[in-house]
């Protein structure tokens, strides 16, 4: 009757002995402290609905402006191919055999270039049209009216990095093209099957921004889309860790692999063979959803009441994301036989045994 009178104990929530109980109620307000518990209403799954989804899908207008306003500008390693016309012992000619970036002007480290007549200029930093401008102003002293037109004929100073779940991940060059993130994924050779399309991650100065290729890509919406940067690393990620795990009274526990597919609550329950009707609490279907690690809270807690079946509807509006716990608790009957068919065995005697199988 002891172990019994213990079983009700803990069923109640508390501890028999007065040191475990003090133990308990300080955990207990530790974690209510670090956790938040959020039941699942209509306001909720409106609130995480997309928003104005067809208004988010156009250009964002400071990329737009920043893709007009573009000029690519010369960098160390660059090689520059200048043309004077109607003085070609000022232009060296590409031959057959010979590509313009073997036969142009190469800038230098210390971001110079060496010209005829004009001697060593700066041109680190400058546009192709600032280049232009300062070499027919130097040149004008020795030749009438100059005409030079300045292109570069190989791009070496800057680069992006694409790393990851693309076909080809290496380095893609900035030229005077504009590239966004679409572009580099496009010269890549775009995403692999296996990419996580949730979880790309453009690096900028030591910064970390997360990228969704699937609002990109799927959805059209360029919200996310930017302009890159020398230096700037995209890395593509596989979409091996993208699952939600289902435990507790469900028919199958276990994970589901998600994809770059999202699902909601109700399809996770589904997909796990449904809820155990016998054993589950209605109201005990629990989403943990973890929180980054620098965050003061551990997770958030959704809550979802089915006593009504009508609010698995709620669940169809419920997304659920990687790495999502979805927990269905016992019914308080069905933990009370769980305690009882622990404890009938160590109640059972061996006297009892035997008298029961004699009088049997």
């Amino acid at each position: 009757m002891l172990v019994l009178l213990l079983a009700l104990g803990l069923l109640g929530g508390c501890a028999m002995s007065p040191g475990g109980h003090i133990d308990e109620e300080k955990i207990g307000e530790s974690l209510d402290q670090r956790v938040d518990l959020e039941p699942i209403t209509p306001q909720l799954v409106a609130a995480m609905s997309p928003q104005q989804e067809a208004a988010a899908r156009g250009m964002p207008q400071q990329l737009s402006e920043e893709l007009r306003d573009y000029q690519y500008r010369v960098g160390p390693g660059d090689v520059l191919s200048i043309i004077v016309y109607d003085h070609p012992e000022l232009t060296i000619p590409a031959g057959a055999e010979r590509e313009a970036e073997d036969t142009g002007n190469r800038v230098q480290p210390d971001g110079t270039m060496f010209y005829p007549y004009v001697g060593r200029l700066r041109v680190e930093g400058r546009t192709l049209e600032d280049v232009r401008r300062i070499l027919t102003s130097r040149l004008s002293s020795v030749i009438t009216d100059p005409q030079i037109e300045v292109n570069v004929a190989a791009y070496r100073s800057q680069k992006v990095y694409v790393t990851g779940a693309v076909e080809t991940p290496g380095t893609l060059p900035i030229t005077s093209e504009p590239m966004t993130i679409l572009d580099a994924i496009s010269q890549s050779g775009g995403a692999t099957p296996e990419a996580n399309w949730h979880g790309t991650t453009l690096v900028r100065d030591g910064q970390k921004h997360r990228i969704s290729l699937y609002d990109l890509l799927r959805r059209g919406n360029q919200r996310d889309n930017r302009l890159l940067r020398d230096g700037d690393l995209l890395h593509v990620p596989t979409a091996e860790n993208q699952n939600v795990v289902v435990l507790g009274q469900v028919n199958r526990p276990g994970a589901i692999p998600l994809g770059n597919e999202r699902i909601n609550l109700t399809d996770a329950l589904a997909r796990a063979g449904g809820v155990n009707e016998s054993r589950a609490e209605p109201s005990g279907i629990f989403v943990v959803r973890g929180h980054a690690p620098e965050s003061e809270k551990l997770a958030t807690v959704y809550q979802l009441d089915i006593s009504d079946a009508t609010r698995l509807m709620l669940g169809t509006r419920f997304p659920l994301q990687a790495q999502d716990v979805v927990y269905v608790t016992s019914a308080p009957l069905a933990r009370w036989n769980n305690v009882i068919s622990l404890l009938l065995p160590s109640l059972t005697l061996p006297g009892d045994i035997g008298s029961s199988a004699g009088s049997l």
